[in-house]
């Protein structure tokens, strides 16, 4: 064998051993894909979850073609409707009634009539109003009846209610129109024609029932950032209530701390030299306040949750299961997120638990933002919460689910991915002991608990609304507020009302209050409420009577009426606070869940106000009323636009009815208040602008339920605890040894939203 023989042979040879060494180190490198085991199906309901379950596309389009056909009017797309036409303004899920329902469930009653609540605007009539029809059955309607007076008393005159996209794109024309008259003005203090500044709302609109005329303020505007933090100090106001908007008027102008009766008296006061105007240069892309584009490069991946046997939860429908939990969703697009029959291992713990009302309260020495009160409900808290980015708003491997609304349009439309589903890992032991008296152990449970998200744009705030159900049997409910702050111009004494956080910005001091609704039936839907707090007592020492003792106890107390059961807002509560059964647990003890507030609410509006009336929830931080089909929801959409004579005023529930044994709703208050500072620029962070409470089981069960849970931890100082058996931690690495299927990112989340915002706009 010559030597260029051997020479070939050896490379051969080298490349083979090079080629296996590939392999295996690429074995060693690329795990396999994770394989989901199956989710056990923990019962079966038959669709019954169905009866919550929010409209689909097509029976919304239904209801819109029997309206077409069958009202005898005229109805125009709300999208190009003028406030003389009559329009469809929203349909949405008429929730059938609590005893249908339970008899449907419970007992083996007929499933409740499938129904739509449409809401219309009626313009071209000689009485202009807002009319509500029950319409039904779904998918094929055949019938509809005026439930307006029914629910509210009378009719709902025109002017309450809300102000829609077509109207303020109108708005938007005359003030355009208007801002033309001042020319130089706007040159020189804004570096604009007036047509590139953005225009923001303010509400209510007025001073007294019949008002439509609202502040407007205006902003520089650059594309890609946040506008809000860039006054230019300009604000008009402009009456709009004639149903023909070629009548509408701007009525007055705000500048720099001055009022005018028109643009042209602007511009002729700038003309002769006795206005004094603040010179700001039109911002850039790289150096405006809002900006929140990267400033590097993006830095080593973060952790990643993942599930390595696949999610312990499952969805089907409208309904989500998970580890004894039960829980049907859905989406209402006024009022935002709604849970019903919430069950715990089979047994119904809350029947409704919705979100009611947002509300955003601010001061300022400007006009607009000092009589800003937003009701977020009459803008769409649910019609706004957009398509949720993987990975950010929720973790990447949650389940999204689209959620459908018609509004302002006889047409569907689709937030897809705008509620999502995960469990989360908190990091944090929900129990566990380390022993290290009389004999030596470890018992621990990892806390981990599913959690329902959706989140809400409502102009500038996005608030995160959170439903989240652990293993003790708790439920947990919390709001996170970011996004964006609102500001005034600064001039004056405006650090009265907030901080400088800008070159001419001010950032306008505000609360945030929001109003649940949770009917608890615990162990039943006869309910009473009870009390606990404790006192001290002084006593002798009993063995010895020679000293005395501080001796805590326990004062308990059950609430017989209305009245005793409102508790003011920022005025102490009971600590202990219990919706109770008359059915005792093991220890005789009445079964109960515990409410358990976690509120820094700012001061509520003073009673004698004109609009307190309006938003009357938010004087209880909890207030426990008898249920009733006739008091569904404590706000109104037509509150907003005029609270001096609210449509629905929740103090009117609160009437000293007896509590005990009765079908018992909870009517939560939670909120912050909010005195922007330097780093709420460019963006507020959610960390520390969270509120919310708890329901927590309490002697409603003979033990802690998570006892039973498969993932306790548990093991002595007699055992190997590298041993699978011993210690299912051991068998982590080996289980966990997997590859994530991660879906390719997909954001399709700007389709449903237009360059003319619905709240002003640009």
């Amino acid at each position: 064998m010559n030597v260029k023989t051997v020479l070939v042979l050896l490379g051969l040879a080298l490349a083979t051993i090079f080629a296996l060494v590939c392999v295996l180190l690429t074995r060693g490198r690329a795990p396999s894909t994770c394989q989901h085991l199956p989710v056990e199906q923990e019962d079966t309901e038959d669709g019954q979850s169905l009866v919550f379950a929010d409209l689909t596309p097509e029976e919304m389009a239904q209801v819109v073609r029997y309206l077409q056909g069958n009202l005898g009017v005229q109805l125009v797309d709300a999208s190009r409707a003028k406030p003389s036409d009559n329009c469809i303004a929203s349909v949405d899920l008429q929730v059938p009634a609590k005893a249908e329902v339970l008899r449907f469930l419970d007992g083996g009653g007929a499933r409740p009539a499938r129904e739509a609540l449409a809401v219309l605007y009626f313009g071209n009539q000689p009485d202009p109003n807002v009319t509500e029809y029950v319409v039904g059955p779904l998918p094929t309607p055949a019938y509809h009846r005026d439930v307006t007076v029914q629910k509210y008393g009378g009719k709902v005159p025109y002017h309450r209610r809300p102000v829609t996209g077509k109207e303020y794109m109108d708005i938007n024309t005359l003030i355009r129109r208007e801002l033309k008259k001042a020319p130089q003005f706007l040159t020189t203090c804004c570096e604009s024609d007036g047509t590139d500044l953005a225009i923001l709302t303010t509400a209510p609109r007025g001073f007294k029932s019949g008002d439509r005329t609202t502040w407007f303020v205006l902003f520089h505007n650059v594309a890609g950032t946040g506008y809000y933090l860039s006054p230019v100090g300009l604000e008009v106001l402009v009456e709009h209530r004639d149903l023909h908007a070629s009548r509408w008027q701007l009525r007055k102008v705000f500048y720099n701390g001055r009022y005018f009766a028109s643009t042209e008296d602007l511009e002729q006061e700038f003309l002769a030299h006795t206005l004094e105007v603040v010179r700001l240069k039109k911002p850039q892309v790289d150096a405006v306040l809002g900006s929140m584009r990267p400033r590097y490069p993006p830095d080593s991946l973060g952790p990643l949750q993942f599930e390595p046997q696949g999610p312990r939860y499952s969805v089907r429908g409208n309904r989500v299961t998970y580890q004894g939990w039960s829980i049907t969703f859905g989406m209402n697009p006024n009022s935002g997120p709604r849970l019903f029959d919430i069950r715990y291992r089979g047994e119904r713990i809350v029947y409704e638990l919705s979100l009611q009302e947002a509300l955003a309260l601010y001061g300022s020495n400007c006009p607009g933002g000092m009589s800003t009160r937003y009701l977020d409900g009459s803008f769409g808290i649910g019609r706004f919460a957009y398509e949720l980015v993987r990975g950010v708003d929720c973790p990447y491997t949650a389940t999204y689910v689209d959620r459908h609304y018609l509004a302002e349009s006889d047409t569907p439309k689709t937030n897809q991915n705008s509620l999502c589903i995960f469990e989360h890992d908190s990091a944090l032991p929900l129990r566990r002991h380390f022993s290290d008296s009389q004999s030596f152990y470890y018992g621990g449970l990892r806390k981990n608990r599913l959690v329902i998200r959706t989140i809400s744009t409502l102009v500038n705030y996005d608030y995160i609304w959170d439903f989240m159900f652990h293993g003790s049997g708790a439920m947990e409910v919390r709001v996170h507020a970011t996004g964006y702050i609102s500001t005034s111009f600064l001039h004056g004494q405006g650090t009265n009302y907030g901080n400088r956080v800008g070159p001419h910005t001010l950032g306008t001091m505000h609360f945030h209050h929001m109003h649940y609704k949770v009917d608890l039936d615990v162990d039943g839907q006869l309910n009473f409420l009870e009390t606990q707090d404790m006192e001290y007592e002084i006593i002798k020492d009993p063995w010895s009577t020679q000293n005395t003792i501080e001796r805590p106890y326990l004062r308990r107390k059950r609430l017989e009426r209305e009245d005793e059961a409102a508790f003011p807002l920022n005025a102490p509560l009971p600590r202990y606070l219990s919706f109770a059964s008359p059915n005792p647990n093991k220890w005789g003890h009445p079964r109960s869940y515990r409410i358990q507030i976690i509120s820094f609410a700012g001061k509520h509006l003073p009673i004698n106000s004109s609009m307190e009336r309006s938003v009357s929830w938010g004087r209880y931080q909890l207030a426990v009323t008898q249920r009733k089909e006739e008091e569904p929801t404590s706000t109104s959409i037509y509150n907003q636009n005029d609270p001096w004579t609210p449509t629905v005023a929740f103090a009117d529930f609160i009437n000293n009815e007896t509590i005990t044994n009765e079908d018992l709703v909870a009517w939560i208050s939670v909120g912050f208040l909010h005195v922007p500072h330097a780093e709420d620029v460019p963006n507020t962070v959610a960390v520390g602008n969270s509120v919310g409470f708890f329901l927590r089981p309490y002697n409603y069960f003979n033990e802690d339920p998570s006892v039973d849970s498969p993932g306790s931890v548990y093991f002595s100082s007699e055992q190997d605890t590298r041993a699978c058996g011993a210690n299912p931690l051991a068998c982590l690495p080996s289980a966990a040894a997997c590859a994530p299927h991660l879906p390719p990112f997909h954001f399709g989340g700007f389709l449903n939203v237009s360059l003319a915002p619905p709240f002003g706009g640009v």
